[in-house]
Order: C-alpha cells, then structure tokens, then sequence
C-alpha cells in the first residue's frame, strides 16, 4: 500500500506515541527496541524527533533511569487516552472480520508445554491471520512492562487491577513412584502424609499446607521433605525419580499413568480444585484476538475432564 505525504506523517506520529508509551511503561530504550525488533538508536531517534516537534522534553535520561518531566507525564496520560481510542475503533471493525495480529501469551511452563502448545495448531488453523508470541513461565509476569496481551495462570487472582475470566480448573492428585512406595508405606489418610518425604511446589499460595476434601470439608496437611522447587517440570522429575510424593496436576502424569511407574494415592481425598484463569490489562475494550483466543480455550478445557469441574475423572483408572 503507498500511502500519501500527510498519511505518512500520520502513521510515524502514531508510531512515535506508541515507542513512547512503551518507553515509559518498560523504563528501558534498549528493553523497547528489542520488543520492536529494531535498535536502541532508532527508538532514541523517534523520542528525539516527538520532543523536537512538541517542542518539550518528555524525558530525563540518566545512565542507569528514564523519568518523565513534568510535561512528559502530562502528554503520557493523553498519549494512553489517544491509543486506547485507536484500539477500541480498530477493535470495533476488527470484530466484523476476521481477528488478526500479533498476541503476546503467557503461561506456565508446565501448562503451556502440555496444555496450550499442542492446542496451538487447531487454534492457527482456525485463526490463520493471528501470529502468537508465547512466553513461558511460572513466576508471574508485569504484563503492561513486558509488553503481554494475555497471560494464562493456575490459582486465586490477587491483582485487583487486571481483568480475570477463568475458562476452567486444574485437577490433582497426590502421586508417587511405584518404587518410592517399595520402601515407604502407603498413606491412607492426608494426615499420614506427615510421615512420609514430599515434594513441595513452591509458587503454590498455601505452600508447603496441602489442602484435600472429603464430604465437603476441607482437611488441612502441614507437610515436610527434602525438595522444594519452583517449577512444575522439577517436580515431575523428582516424582518419576521415586524421591517422594507430591500434590500436582493430573495433567502433569497423564501421559505416563497407564505405564505403571506411578500410583495416586489418597483417593478418597481429592487436592482442591485450582481455578485457570485469562488475565488482561484493564481497558474499555478487548481486541477480538484476545476474545478469540480466551474463548478457544474455554471451550477446549471444558471437554477435558482434568481441565473443568463438568465431570471428575474417575481415579479407579489410575494406577
């Protein structure tokens, strides 16, 4: 598309605007320049030239920090206002036709490398004008700083600021090696479990307290052992290694429980739930590749019986 003198001008001031706001939510011309694939220079340049053409300087610059002037954070909150105002009218066309673009995931390790990458291609498949730009991790991610659409994340939502919709719940189980239980009893109670070496997964918000329910009561296990770890792969590991027992997902074993190298234990005592949530920044709109992909994945989790509460999957199967 060629685009005239004035329509040009046009898309580099927006241009300028958005290098700006990024450069004030990220504080880095570096950390910005990768984001955009380009050169620190280059976003250097373009915050030059909208301070030339405003007239002001926008920001301070320092060795080690940017900080707004006082004029700076006056024009950043209009510049915030200017871009939303886009984005939502871009976003009301863009919901009568097919979404598109770039959208900026998050997730868990574990869940994104057994839940969200092998969904992926059906998702692309269906939405072939959306590119995905996933990031795995299991600490949770500033999602204005680092530039993220959508974050998918396991446990209770804190941050009052976001916007969250769960689109299903993590099932679990306490499970160990067959050849762990070769020399350690079998627990037949949660509070049986104080006898034996567990394996704690560190990011979970209770800890190293274990939570089950029976009859709709909920019983309380203040567990020990030699391993804590704060990533859910570890944890496989360390359970397949015969180290210990641990609370994890289902869908963390799923792929090996019919090999007859684990065994779920307490299974009168299901671990509480954990709800799935879609985490966005706050706006007045939700670009329609956010919306696609949140409700792709709703529908997706909510056939699968380790992924919603529509029906328990029967633990007589497990080994």
């Amino acid at each position: 598309m060629i685009y005239s003198k004035t329509e040009s001008l046009i898309m580099d001031r927006i241009e300028c605007l958005q290098t700006f706001v990024r450069v004030v939510e990220v504080g880095s011309f570096s950390a910005v320049a990768r984001e955009l694939e380009t050169t620190q220079p280059t976003i250097s340049k373009q915050i030059a030239a909208l301070e030339e053409h405003l007239g002001v300087q926008l920001l301070r610059r320092s060795t080690r920090s940017l900080n707004l002037t006082d004029e700076g954070a006056q024009f950043y909150q209009h510049c915030q206002q200017v871009l939303e105002v886009m984005a939502e009218a871009e976003a009301s066309v863009g919901r009568q036709q097919k979404p598109s673009g770039l959208l900026r995931v998050s997730c868990p390790i574990s869940f994104g490398q057994f839940q969200i990458v092998p969904r992926l291609k059906k998702f692309l498949d269906r939405y072939p004008d959306i590119k995905i730009d996933l990031t795995m991790a299991d600490h949770f991610i500033n999602l204005v700083e680092e530039g993220v659409d959508l974050s998918i994340r396991i446990g209770n939502v804190q941050d009052t600021s976001l916007i969250s919709q769960q689109i299903g719940v993590t099932r679990r189980v306490a499970i160990a090696a067959v050849s762990y239980f070769e020399q350690a009893s079998e627990p037949q109670t949660p509070d049986d479990l104080l006898h034996h070496n567990c394996i704690v997964y560190t990011p979970l918000a209770t800890g190293n307290e274990w939570h089950f329910q029976k009859d709709q009561k909920v019983i309380k296990v203040a567990v020990k052992g030699n391993l804590r770890a704060d990533n859910s792969t570890a944890i496989r590991e360390a359970v397949l290694s015969g180290l210990g027992i641990a609370v994890s997902p289902i869908w963390l074993f799923v792929d090996i429980l019919d090999q007859g190298e684990l065994k779920v234990v307490l299974k009168d005592y299901e671990p509480t739930l954990l709800p799935i949530y879609a985490i966005h920044s706050r706006g007045r709109f939700r670009p329609a590749k956010v919306h696609c992909f949140i409700d792709f994945l709703a529908a997706e989790f909510k056939h699968n019986p380790y992924l919603s509460d529509y029906g328990q999957p029967s633990q007589s199967n497990m080994s």
